[in-house]
């Protein structure tokens, strides 16, 4: 009797705990959600993803192709052999914040830990949740990131940084609308668009006079998202600014690709139609700056293709196979007339986009219409999914800035001309920056002026003891005509 009245006293402090139990754990399902966000909305699963298609999340290995080498992305599971599984919630604050790992070595940029500065301590704590206990731990090695000297000196980060890690963060009027903040936090800290939109200084840092005015990575044109009206984004309005964001794609307008294509894919796409509105309403807050490369203010004019003046065969795709095929019209209609139609205007439901009225062709640089034929475009968007085929492989240099020419010319920008040989720069990964250019001559100057240096230090050495030697030989004549 005695046992079953202590049991019924035990019942209700039972319940407690396990009511305790169970909002543990409903909170930790929640901040589990909510890191899971943060990490869409930082992108993170574009650079630590495996080599091969439907690899373990976050289990790292992806080669990240940079001006100094490849990067190569490290495992973020919970792994406590390869991956991130003993780091304390600090140690992770401090690899996104300061760009310093839980052994005390820097991360080269291409980890945005620059941007990712700004992460609230409420975002850094529901990722830190997400990634040790909602992510599956893979216990797989990934290959160690081998640059050239002197890129592959860590050390060296730690003077850039001190140059170019800027913990300031936009301040606000205190009567500013709380969807612009937000907007400015997810397109400045999170989404770190600078990263790729705005242009680089001659040490590889971000040009903040020149923020979101466009840059060129690996081939492909990141654009101008500025407030300018011609070659910026200041003439789309909020809803096609999300629209592009959640889709990747606004009609008659711009198609997402490269890099731009894979942001939309693994992240812009799953977040909120409130994000992506306060991200369209920051960006057309951002102050204009002009391109100053020509731009087609207005689509172009098609005249319709006379079908009689076609040659027989003129669409066959045999002319891809012929290497010695430089006609970019025949070149066009062989590879690209099936699907944006020999007038260039695509499909009726813009499946297929027009080329007219498309910012690849008509803005002020040919790169991205380049990259496009080289590498074809692959994008999920929140609407569809679209491939469109590469021909980098079947095509030469020639024949690419054929197609690309003939395309400008009849449908885009004819202010604009592709060479062979640029179109084989841009297969390279496009223009090598001022620093990686100069580094040979920089570290040949530097050996003149070591062997110099040790030249003249010995010189001096030499001189000094002959110097010595003769002083002594005074002294001790001196001493004798003294002894005298």
């Amino acid at each position: 009797m005695s046992m079953n009245l202590k049991t019924l006293r035990l019942l209700p402090l039972a319940a407690f705990v396990v009511s305790l139990s169970a909002m543990a754990s409903e909170d930790n399902a929640a901040l589990i959600k909510q890191g899971e966000y943060v990490a869409r909305a930082a992108d993170c699963g574009a650079c630590h993803r495996t080599v091969e298609q439907g690899g373990a999340l976050f289990s790292g290995g992806y080669a990240i192709d940079s001006p100094m080498g490849r990067i190569i992305s490290s495992n973020i599971t919970p792994s406590k052999t390869h991956g991130i599984g003993d780091y304390t919630e600090q140690q992770l604050a401090d690899a996104l914040r300061k760009g310093v790992n839980a052994k005390g070595q820097h991360l080269y940029p291409a980890m945005p830990y620059t941007a990712y500065q700004g992460m609230s301590d409420a975002d850094i704590h529901a990722l830190y949740v997400y990634l040790q206990h909602g992510v599956k731990p893979v216990d797989k090695a990934v290959p160690a990131t081998e640059l050239a000297f002197p890129f592959n000196v860590r050390a060296l980060m730690f003077g850039w940084n001190l140059l170019f890690l800027d913990a300031s963060s936009a301040t606000w009027p205190a009567d500013a609308d709380e969807p612009l903040k937000r907007g400015q936090y997810l397109v400045d800290t999170l989404g770190h668009c600078g990263a790729c939109h705005t242009p680089r200084n001659a040490f590889m840092a971000e040009d903040s006079s020149r923020y979101l005015a466009g840059a060129a990575l690996g081939g492909w044109v990141a654009p101008n998202i500025t407030s300018d009206q011609a070659s910026g984004i200041g003439s789309w309005s909020n809803d096609e600014l999300a629209g592009f964001l959640k889709n990747g794609h606004v009609t008659n307008k711009a198609q997402a690709a490269g890099g731009m294509a894979e942001a939309v894919e693994n992240s812009l796409r799953f977040l909120s139609d409130g994000d992506l509105h306060a991200m369209a309403s920051y960006l057309k807050t951002v102050p204009a700056i002009a391109s100053t490369h020509p731009v087609l203010n207005a689509p172009r004019t098609v005249v319709p293709v006379d079908m009689t003046t076609l040659e027989v065969g003129q669409g066959d795709q045999a002319s891809l196979a012929n290497a010695s095929e430089t006609d970019g019209a025949r070149l066009y209609n062989a590879a690209c007339a099936s699907c944006h139609g020999r007038d260039g205007q695509g499909t009726a439901d813009a499946f297929y986009p027009s080329l007219s009225q498309n910012t690849a062709l008509t803005g002020g640089q040919p790169n991205n219409l380049v990259m496009a034929i080289i590498e074809g475009i692959s994008r999920k968007g929140a609407d569809l999914e679209v491939n469109m085929p590469a021909l980098g492989g079947d095509l030469n240099d020639q024949q690419i800035a054929a197609i690309a020419n003939y395309s400008l010319q009849r449908f885009g920008n004819p202010a604009l001309n592709v060479s062979e040989q640029e179109v084989a720069q841009l297969r390279r990964g496009g223009d090598v920056p001022l620093l990686v250019k100069a580094m040979p001559y920089v570290l040949w100057l530097g050996g003149v002026l070591g062997v110099a240096m040790v030249c003249w230090l010995v010189l001096a050495r030499v001189k000094r003891k002959r110097e010595r030697k003769i002083l002594e030989k005074k002294n001790a004549l001196n001493r004798r005509f003294h002894s005298r």
